[in-house]
C-alpha cells in the first residue's frame, strides 16, 4: 500500500509525515510495496541523519529515481548532499567505491550510515550536468572521457561486486525472458557470458551525461555509480547514446561508428569490445522494459536499436 501524501502535488512533490518526497519517487518505486514502505519511512530516516551529521537541509533535488537527496549544511557552513538510498543491490556499494576513488573524478565522501543507506556527500557546485552542457557531441564524449580515466584504475581489494558475477546473472535472465517472447538472444547473452573478463578495473557502471557533472575548478564529477570490478568498455555505452540522441541521424551506424572511434582512441580501448558491449546491453535493456514493464512496444523499439549497433559491432 502506498503511503498516504499529506498534501496535493506542488512543483513535482509531495508531503509525507512532513518530509518533502518528489513525485518521482512516489511515481517510481513507491509502486511497489517495498518502496512504498521505504517512503513510508523516509521521514524517521532523514531525522537521524540530521541529528547524525547536525545538518541545516534544504529542499530535495527532485530528478533523483531511487533515492532521496538534498542540499545541506554543516555545522561549519560546508555545503554537502545528504542521500538516502532506496535499498537496492545496485546502491549497495557506492560508498566503498566512493572510498576507494578518494575524490577523484567523484564527490568526497564525507560520511556514510550502511544501515540507513545514507551518504554524506561533498557538494558539487555548480552541477550543470555533461547532458546540458554545451558543444558538440564529440566534445561531451571527449570530456566523459576524461572522467572514465580517472575512475577506472585503482590499486587494492574493492567490495563490489564482479561484472563476470552479475553479467552471468543477467545473461540467464535475458535468455528466459528471450524465450518467453520469441526473441533470439543468443548472442547478447553470450557476450554478457564472456566480456566481463577482459579486465579488472573498477567501473562506474550508469556513466550516462546526465551522472557527470560540472564541479568549478575540479572540472567534471561523476555521481551515483554502480560499481563493479570488470572490463572498462562496460561502462561507453549509455555515452555512447546520449550525449544525443544517434538514432536520429540519417545514418546511426556511420554515427556510432565514428563515437566508438573517438572513444576507443582516446581511452586506449578495442573499439569492437565497445560496440559490443552495446550490442548486449542494448538487448538485455529492451527485453527488461518488454519484459518488467510489460512495454512490448517499447521494448520492440529498443530492439530495433541493438539491431543497429549489431551492425556496429559487425
Amino acid at each position: 500500500m502506498r503511503p498516504r501524501c499529506e498534501s496535493q502535488r506542488a512543483r513535482g512533490s509531495v508531503q509525507v509525515s512532513g518530509v518533502v518526497v518528489p513525485a518521482i519517487l512516489c511515481d517510481g518505486v513507491g509502486r511497489t510495496p517495498a518502496g512504498a514502505e521505504w517512503i513510508g519511512r523516509l521521514p524517521v530516516v532523514v531525522a537521524r541523519a540530521r541529528e547524525r551529521w547536525s545538518l541545516q537541509l534544504g529542499a530535495p533535488f527532485t530528478d533523483g529515481s531511487a533515492s532521496w537527496c538534498a542540499p545541506a549544511a554543516l555545522q561549519d557552513g560546508r555545503s554537502v548532499v545528504l542521500k538516502i538510498s532506496f535499498p537496492h543491490d545496485e546502491a549497495r556499494h557506492e560508498a566503498a567505491a566512493l572510498r576507494a576513488w578518494h575524490g577523484h573524478g567523484v564527490p568526497r565522501l564525507l560520511g556514510a550510515h550502511e544501515d540507513d543507506w545514507a551518504l554524506l556527500l561533498e557538494r558539487i557546485e555548480p552541477g550543470t550536468p555533461l547532458s546540458r552542457a554545451p558543444g558538440s557531441p564529440q566534445e561531451r564524449l571527449t570530456t566523459a572521457a576524461d572522467v572514465a580515466r580517472s575512475l577506472w584504475f585503482v590499486a587494492g581489494e574493492v567490495a563490489v561486486p564482479s561484472m563476470a558475477d552479475v553479467c552471468a546473472g543477467w545473461a540467464d535472465l535475458l535468455e528466459d525472458r528471450g524465450s518467453r517472447h520469441g526473441v533470439d538472444v543468443t548472442g547478447a547473452a553470450q557476450l554478457l557470458r564472456t566480456l566481463p573478463g577482459w579486465s579488472d578495473a573498477l567501473v562506474h557502471g550508469d556513466l550516462n551525461p546526465g551522472n557527470i557533472l560540472a564541479a568549478g575548478e575540479r572540472g567534471w564529477l561523476a555521481i551515483d555509480p554502480k560499481p563493479m570490478r570488470g572490463d572498462p568498455a562496460y561502462d561507453l555505452w549509455p555515452l555512447l547514446e546520449q550525449v544525443d540522441d544517434p538514432f536520429e541521424h540519417p545514418d546511426p551506424v556511420s554515427v556510432l561508428r565514428d563515437r566508438v572511434a573517438l572513444l576507443a582512441g582516446l581511452l586506449d580501448l578495442d573499439p569492437d569490445r565497445i560496440a559490443a558491449w552495446a550490442f548486449a546491453r542494448s538487448t538485455e535493456s529492451a527485453l527488461w522494459v518488454w519484459d518488467q514493464l510489460r512495454d512490448e512496444p517499447g521494448g520492440r523499439h529498443l530492439l530495433r536499436q541493438a539491431a543497429v549497433w549489431a551492425r556496429v559491432a559487425g
